[in-house]
């Protein structure tokens, strides 16, 4: 089975992940910072604070803009769940914005209306988290734009977006947002085996997140409530979490970085031959914005005929072709429709997942594997 997507590993990765386990540290030690810093280097942001996992970077990220009950988020319903569960982890309600049929991602069309019409019911969101669907990064000016006028901060979840750029710049620098989200699950773009990083440009929320992804304690002495104990001293300020990244992830994680601007050059190259070998067949291919370089994790068709989509599905399967359908809308799953959504609420989201296709897209694809997928392909919708 040619799989959908997998991680790329290479002997200077696994000599990495050996150096750290034979050192003096194998979980919080020096390793960990040094990935921090160069993710935050190699973007243009100020501060990085690696996780365990993206799910708590995004939670992390909603804790330090001060999301909790009484307060909403909005978010785009075409992504994994992680997105809007951030939400109600705090307490939050959540609500979603439709997306632009184009580009997949939350259309700023579509949240100006929502946003006027929730400034005149009062009910304004406070945070709002920007996916950059299959590496695409959304129109993050005009985001920024309507942020500033209705006064909601922005989290971009860019779990599939590293080393992908908008308007020639890397995204993760937060020009546009409050903080930005990285995920380094083995299926991304780099990986760390699970983990995932938040970024920001604002002290006080690079304070906030470093407190609470280590149980909510400090040792840092200008922060002591008793600035007169030894160093064994320290004080928990607040109810955090253990969502430590540990220094054989970070290892693994530096090196794979390293390789970033390669990973993303030959996704695109990938991508650039399904676009040409795909012209002739009754699908639609992804389309990106001409200021935006797509980090490309995900290659998504949209079928002609979205009935015959169960059928495409099981045969590709069956012809040795993983392919997958990336997202069913968050909006319509059984947990989301318990607290009052349901389908027909976000039409543009819904006609984009029945007739979506995911096909397999990973660095280490052969040109003969993407053949084989295409001809496949070919015959199945023949």
């Amino acid at each position: 089975m040619i799989p959908y997507g997998k991680q790329t590993i290479s002997q200077g990765d696994i000599d990495a992940v050996v150096e750290a386990l034979t050192s003096d540290f194998i979980t919080q030690g020096p390793r960990v910072t040094a990935f921090e810093q160069a993710v935050a280097n190699k973007v243009g942001a100020k501060y990085a604070f690696a996780a365990n996992s993206a799910t708590s970077s995004l939670h992390l990220a909603c804790l330090a803009l001060g999301l909790g009950e009484g307060k909403r988020l909005w978010t785009s319903p075409n992504t994994f769940v992680a997105s809007a569960n951030c939400g109600l982890y705090c307490g939050a309600e959540v609500d979603f914005v439709d997306i632009d049929p184009i580009s997949y991602n939350l259309c700023p069309s579509a949240l100006a209306e929502k946003l006027a019409q929730a400034e005149k019911d009062n009910t304004l969101p406070h945070v709002l988290v920007a996916v950059h669907m299959c590496g695409q990064s959304c129109d993050m000016q005009a985001i920024h734009a309507l942020s500033k006028q209705y006064g909601f901060n922005v989290i971009e979840d860019a779990s599939h977006a590293i080393g992908g750029k908008y308007q020639g710049e890397y995204v993760g620098n937060c020009r546009y947002s409050d903080i930005t989200i990285f995920s380094f699950h083995p299926v991304k773009i780099v990986t760390t085996a699970e983990g995932g990083m938040s970024l920001t440009n604002n002290p006080e929320l690079a304070k906030a997140m470093e407190n609470l992804r280590s149980h909510g304690i400090t040792r840092d002495t200008d922060s002591l409530e008793d600035k007169n104990q030894g160093a064994w001293y320290y004080e928990q300020q607040d109810l955090g979490f253990n969502y430590r990244m540990t220094d054989i992830q970070a290892a693994l994680g530096t090196s794979q970085l390293s390789r970033l601007d390669e990973f993303v050059a030959r996704r695109n190259e990938l991508a650039q031959r399904y676009h040409e070998k795909l012209l002739s067949l009754p699908l639609k291919t992804p389309v990106v914005a001409e200021n935006t370089l797509s980090a490309w994790h995900l290659y998504v068709i949209q079928l002609d005929n979205p009935d015959c989509r169960r059928q495409v599905f099981d045969a590709m399967r069956a012809a040795g072709v993983g392919v997958h359908v990336h997202y069913i809308p968050v909006h319509t799953q059984p947990y989301y429709r318990k607290l009052g959504f349901d389908w027909g609420q976000f039409l543009a989201a819904e006609n984009y997942y029945h007739a979506a296709l995911t096909l397999p897209l990973f660095v280490d694809m052969t040109e003969e594997e993407q053949d084989f997928i295409v001809e496949s392909l070919a015959k199945v919708l023949a």
